[in-house]
Order: C-alpha cells, then sequence, then structure tokens
C-alpha cells in the first residue's frame, strides 16, 4: 500500500507540473484580475485600458483623468497575440465604454526579428477580434513609444506606427493617439527626463505627457 500511495503521490505531482507548464504565457497575470474582480467587481462600462507595461505600471492613471471611469487590464510584457489571446478574459467580460490600447513596443524586443508589417498585421488582428463583439465601441491605439533602450528598433516602430494610423484612419469609431513625437527633445532624441533608470518604463513626467495626448480622445 505504501508503494501504491508512492506512486500516486510521484503521478500526482508529476501531473500538476506537466499541467502548469502547458499554461500559456501571461495566464497567472489573467488569473489575478478575474481572483480581483471576484472581490472587488469592477466598475461598469469603464474605458478600458489593454497593454504591456506602460500601462501595468501606471498605478495612479485614474488619478490623471478625474471624471472618467477608468479600468486598467494592462500586464507587464505583453504583446499584440498576448492581448489577442486573452480577449475573451481582458476585455468582453468588461463591456467597455471605450478601449484604449497600448502594445507593440515588446512585439519588437524578442529573439527573432518582427517586421513593421507582421506587427501592423497583428493589430489589425486585435481589431478584427475586438469588432467581432464591439462593432461600435470607440477604439484608441497609443504609438509605440521611442524607449531609449530599444532605440535600435525605433525604425520599425516608426513604420509600425504609421501603418496602424493609415488603417485606422479607414476605420469608424477609431483613433490614433500619438505619443511618440510628444516624447523627443528638439534633436529627435527621447527626452531623458521622462523615463526611469532602466531607460525604457516612464516616471510622472512620462505620463504627464501621455495625459494630454489621451485627453481629448476620451468618451464622457
Amino acid at each position: 500500500m505504501k508503494r501504491i500511495a508512492c506512486y500516486l503521490f510521484i503521478f500526482c505531482f508529476v501531473f500538476s507540473l506537466t499541467l502548469h507548464a502547458q499554461q500559456p504565457a501571461f495566464y497567472n497575470d489573467i488569473q489575478k484580475f478575474k481572483e480581483q474582480d471576484s472581490i472587488n467587481p469592477p466598475p461598469q462600462h469603464p474605458i478600458l485600458l489593454i497593454g504591456s507595461s506602460s500601462f501595468t505600471k501606471w498605478k495612479d492613471v485614474q488619478s490623471y483623468f478625474p471624471g472618467y471611469t477608468i479600468l486598467n487590464r494592462g500586464f507587464g510584457g505583453s504583446s499584440l497575440p498576448d492581448l489577442i489571446r486573452y480577449a475573451n478574459d481582458i476585455i468582453f467580460p468588461y463591456n467597455p465604454k471605450e478601449i484604449i490600447i497600448y502594445c507593440g513596443d515588446n512585439d519588437f524586443a524578442v529573439k527573432d526579428y518582427v517586421s513593421p508589417e507582421i506587427v501592423f498585421e497583428r493589430f489589425k488582428t486585435l481589431y478584427a477580434v475586438i469588432r467581432s463583439k464591439l462593432a461600435d465601441v470607440p477604439v484608441a491605439f497609443i504609438s509605440i513609444k521611442p524607449s531609449p533602450s530599444r532605440r535600435k528598433y525605433w525604425p520599425q516602430m516608426i513604420e509600425a506606427n504609421k501603418m496602424i494610423k493609415d488603417y485606422i484612419g479607414t476605420q469608424q469609431h477609431a483613433s490614433f493617439i500619438d505619443v511618440f513625437h510628444p516624447m523627443l527633445n528638439e534633436n529627435k532624441d527621447a527626452k531623458p527626463e521622462i523615463f526611469l533608470s532602466d531607460s525604457l518604463h516612464m516616471n510622472a513626467n512620462g505620463y504627464a505627457i501621455w495625459q494630454k495626448a489621451i485627453q481629448p480622445y476620451l468618451v464622457k
């Protein structure tokens, strides 16, 4: 009996490890959102933020936009395919009045080369997924930002931004929010004073620029 019990324990342990290994990237982040929602139900019809760590680290975003109901569902390290994968978890359950996207930064910062065309196609896929259930909800895409630590990717980012902007211009209830150029100085370099020491994420000065850029596009 002891031998059988030992085998059962080993089987259960190995099975749990296998199950954990099979979970897709950022699974735990999504489960944390669900746990938060079960403890504190989210607001009805919020302005929904989805995307990567530039949103995740904007923990006081609500204070930047008084009079608006903001729900932040950014998760750090994510790329556009991750937003597509978890659309049923982080978009549709909240029935948002508006969706604001910041993503694409990490798509370029991967081991394998990703072209602007690939990032553009990923955005179009995400947009189509959103429109499949939320046909008329305003959607705004924030341009990929010019982080100093990712300077070598700027040419691809600029091209992807242009392609996405041009596409959005053909769509209804869609907006492109440019933060790339407001984050540059007169020498066309990224303003160092708006970034943290990692030269990737922003400090309050950077988010103040975002506030000014985003404000005109918010829906009451």
